[in-house]
């Protein structure tokens, strides 16, 4: 990713901004035919105009800035995470000084069968052990049962992976939400996540609008 590059300041490349921008307000003043000045109509003096300017420019720049190291934002693709996710939801994620924990939603850039990233709930975190009673649908972090309010349906859906398995050091093994329509850490093409192919943790909804808020 290129860095921007910052000019230095200097009085002649401001003064000739200056000239650009009062000429750009005289053309404007011109085109709406007004009779005097924009800013003596509208009791704002250019030089007044001319921070309103920079300050919009420099709002645009650091939401650009933000939006590029510290948030993004991602769409769900799939049902794999209902009923906490629908797809098509738009979110926005923390990626910056991120650390996973149990119970995070993540973005994952893992190369898998699916197309593009996946979007899965955190379960374990290195050196834990998980294990999945499939029988009966039932989730055990280090030999105890999890409570798991948010998951639509009990974890039947047993693919690659056997268990019980023990998570690296800077892995992560990821489950979605929807457990038996969900490709996750179950199979081999997923598996325990490297924490490298973490982008980051969705934490707030943006669209549909009836759903707008943080997640749970």
């Amino acid at each position: 990713m290129k860095e921007l590059e910052q000019k230095p300041e200097n009085s002649s490349d401001n003064s000739g901004n200056n000239n650009i921008l009062y000429k750009i307000i005289d053309f404007i003043d011109k085109s709406l035919c007004f009779t005097g000045n924009i800013g003596s109509k509208l009791n704002i003096s250019k030089s007044d105009f001319f921070d309103f300017i920079s300050l919009f420019v420099k709002a645009v720049v650091l939401t650009a800035l933000l939006f590029t190291f510290v948030l993004r934002t991602v769409i769900v693709d799939g049902p794999s995470m209902e009923n906490t996710l629908k797809n098509e939801d738009r979110l926005i994620v923390q990626q910056l000084f991120y650390k996973p924990k149990r119970g995070d939603i993540v973005v994952v850039t893992k190369n898998t069968k699916a197309d593009g990233p996946i979007i899965k709930r955190v379960i374990a975190i290195e050196g834990d052990k998980i294990d999945i009673d499939f029988s009966k649908g039932e989730v055990y972090l280090n030999d105890e049962l999890i409570d798991e309010p948010y998951i639509k349906e009990l974890t039947h859906l047993q693919r690659d992976i056997r268990f019980p398995q023990y998570v690296p050091p800077n892995t992560v093994f990821v489950m979605g939400d929807n457990r038996n329509n969900s490709h996750d850490s179950r199979a081999l093409d997923v598996g325990m996540v490297e924490l490298e192919y973490v982008m980051g943790k969705a934490f707030f909804r943006i669209a549909p609008s009836e759903s707008f808020g943080k997640i749970e």
